[in-house]
């Protein structure tokens, strides 16, 4: 192996890794997607591909305070159900159990792909904003925010309410 990327020039270098990457891709799990997302980075950056925002992430967003016309126990416990699936765990849940060292390994094998795929990019920063991609980030991102926003606010309606 060793002798095959001594024999690779830099110019083919590039390719043999993302061709490796596509392959390991292939060839994992659909829950092992960050060989995934790395070589969807720079698809990413030229906005090429584009994160769906779900719709209970965008209903957040258009009212993150709002009083729900129904605030029976069930209607809140559903609707809390419905944006705990969509946002990270909140701050007060059980911690995951604690990953193998294979999941581990893979984790952070993933991480160095991200970190090589948004490297590999020149001028990336400028490539972001130009295409517009920063622009589609930022607005996920205050999707999220506004998600969090709403779940705290129907915890806090939950819990007044004695639920």
């Amino acid at each position: 192996m060793v002798a095959i990327l001594r024999a690779m020039s830099t110019r083919t270098l590039p390719l043999a890794l993302t061709l490796a990457v596509l392959l390991t891709a292939c060839a994992s799990k659909p829950q092992d997607n960050a060989a995934v997302g790395a070589v969807s980075t720079p698809l990413r950056d030229l906005n090429l591909l584009r994160q769906e925002v779900p719709k209970v992430l965008l209903l957040a967003q258009s009212a993150p305070y709002v009083v729900p016309a129904d605030r029976s126990c069930s209607q809140l416990a559903q609707e809390l159900a419905a944006l705990n699936a969509e946002l990270e765990p909140d701050l007060d849940a059980p911690p995951e159990p604690k990953a193998s060292t294979l999941e581990r390994g893979q984790q952070e094998v993933g991480k160095a792909l991200q970190k090589a795929a948004e490297g590999a990019v020149p001028m990336r920063g400028w490539l972001r904003k130009l295409s517009g991609a920063e622009r589609a980030s930022r607005q996920v991102e205050r999707a999220v925010e506004a998600g969090l926003a709403r779940r705290a606010f129907l915890r806090g309606l939950s819990v007044g309410q004695g639920c």
